[in-house]
């Protein structure tokens, strides 16, 4: 007879940094999981603060080693992608640490606007703007940096969208170009939406901005939509875009630095296996290796890190409500929640995360599927990045069971539709946030309480 403990210590490295068990429960970086279920009840989504600050803190401290290793004569930009979660307190966290921020839409400037007023940030930050456009996004750029903030710096989606900028910013300003990055090959479309075409970048800077001494081109910025990763397609991509930085260095003198966009992966299973330092330092070398090759000094790196601030900070607990054997082998667990509203990308892009019991360790196991409260078929969770089965412990004796999805922390809310109508009308649940005092002991503070009726009455005009 095998217990849940001999199933996770022997199918993975167990204990890990950021797990243990403490009498049969789970501990989630050093916070007694039981301890909150006990008194906030379920569901719970909760923010470990000190998680934010220490992944910048390894990004910073990894290429600031990788550009000292390779002498490398440029300096390393950390943004925070703001779309990964837009929350007041993750924001905070990490400025903390020095960062600049990424945007991608109007209202993100309206942020912007409320951490200055909080003396959160000076008009000295760095502001990249990305994106395709609406008027108004154009309007708020082209007003913050009418207001002073001197970097806050226009990523150009497309051939036009500079004309806005000339007509409207009455400063010298700095500017970007996004390049348009050719797609895998199993992908549907060949070339990226995104950004200009590799052969239109030259025209546009010498068109349109070269003429202009009020607009200096700074940045030239690439993304890759399936992140950084070491496989022939990235560094292929990587360096046909390096290339092209030192084609236009050489006729744009103040063009300085390179925006590599975001991608770092988070752990989605407990076999996680990403080296960060490795693909650092080939970074690094290979940026290093084109531009010298080309005669070209080293541009500053620019990363914008969304998911990898954020997501491994967050996690989400049920209870399991119940359970329903609907054939000969077709074991449900119902939990008090939903995958589709309040993890929507397990839902919608078949994400995995790490799943775990939070309690009853020393009992038996077995094969189990997770079922959501909306009436949906879809929403269900039956599988891990490992494996295509879930297992749990069994419950016995009505001795209630708890479970926890990790690393959930970014673009859950958002996708989600946070705080606004949900599937079948399932409320958000209670956010917590929790955080470190001066003598290194956990705080807990509730953001939110979960959502009321009254919030959803109100926006279906009842």
């Amino acid at each position: 007879m095998k217990r849940y403990e001999d199933l996770i210590t022997q199918t993975f490295e167990f204990p890990t940094e950021e797990f243990k068990v403490v009498k049969k429960q789970l501990h989630f970086h050093n916070i007694p999981l039981m301890d909150l279920i006990k008194e906030y009840g379920t569901p719970i989504k909760l923010t470990y603060l000190p998680k934010i600050s220490q992944n910048i803190k390894r990004a910073k401290r990894m290429f600031k080693a990788s550009m000292k290793k390779h002498k490398y004569k440029g300096e390393y930009m950390y943004c925070y992608c703001t779309k990964s979660s837009h929350f007041s307190f993750v924001l905070e966290e990490a400025l903390k640490n020095n960062v600049h921020l990424e945007t991608s839409s109007a209202y993100d400037l309206d942020i912007v606007r409320k951490l200055y007023e909080k003396e959160t940030i000076d008009k000295d930050i760095y502001i990249i703007c990305n994106g395709f456009k609406r008027p108004l996004y154009k309007e708020y750029i082209s007003d913050i940096i009418n207001e002073g903030f001197k970097n806050c710096i226009p990523i150009l989606d497309n051939l036009n969208e500079v004309d806005h900028y000339i007509e409207h910013v009455k400063k010298p300003m700095k500017l970007g170009i996004r390049v348009a990055a050719d797609e895998e090959p199993n992908f549907e479309f060949y070339t990226s939406r995104l950004g200009v075409r590799y052969s239109d970048v030259n025209e546009l800077y010498r068109e349109k901005i070269a003429p202009n001494p009020k607009l200096k081109l700074k940045i030239l910025h690439f993304f890759i939509h399936w992140g950084i990763s070491d496989s022939a397609y990235y560094w292929s991509e990587l360096s046909r875009f390096v290339f092209k930085y030192c084609e236009l260095k050489k006729k744009c003198p103040e063009l300085d630095s390179i925006d590599i966009g975001g991608g770092f992966p988070i752990k989605t299973s407990l076999q996680f296996e990403f080296d960060y330092n490795y693909m650092v330092d080939q970074i690094v070398q290979n940026v290093k290796w084109i531009c010298d090759r080309n005669h070209v000094a080293t541009p500053n790196i620019i990363t914008e890190f969304g998911s990898y601030t954020v997501g491994e900070s967050g996690a989400t607990i049920y209870s399991v409500l119940d359970t329903k054997l609907q054939n000969d082998k077709e074991l449900w667990y119902m939990i008090d929640g939903s995958f589709i509203t309040h993890i929507p990308d397990s839902y919608g892009m078949n994400q995995k995360y790490i799943m775990m019991a939070i309690n009853n360790w020393d009992d038996i196991y077995h094969k189990v599927n997770l079922g959501g409260l909306t009436c949906d078929s879809l929403d269900y969770y039956n599988s891990e990045a490992h494996s295509s089965e879930v297992f749990l412990p069994k419950m016995t004796n009505g001795e209630p069971l708890y479970i926890g999805f990790f690393n959930t922390g970014a673009y859950q809310e958002s996708i989600g539709g946070y705080g606004g109508l949900q599937h079948c009308l399932i409320p958000s649940p209670q956010h917590l946030i929790i955080d470190k005092d001066k003598n290194g002991d956990l705080v807990t503070k509730i953001f939110a309480t979960e959502q009321a009726s009254e919030s959803m009455m109100k926006l279906l005009g009842y």
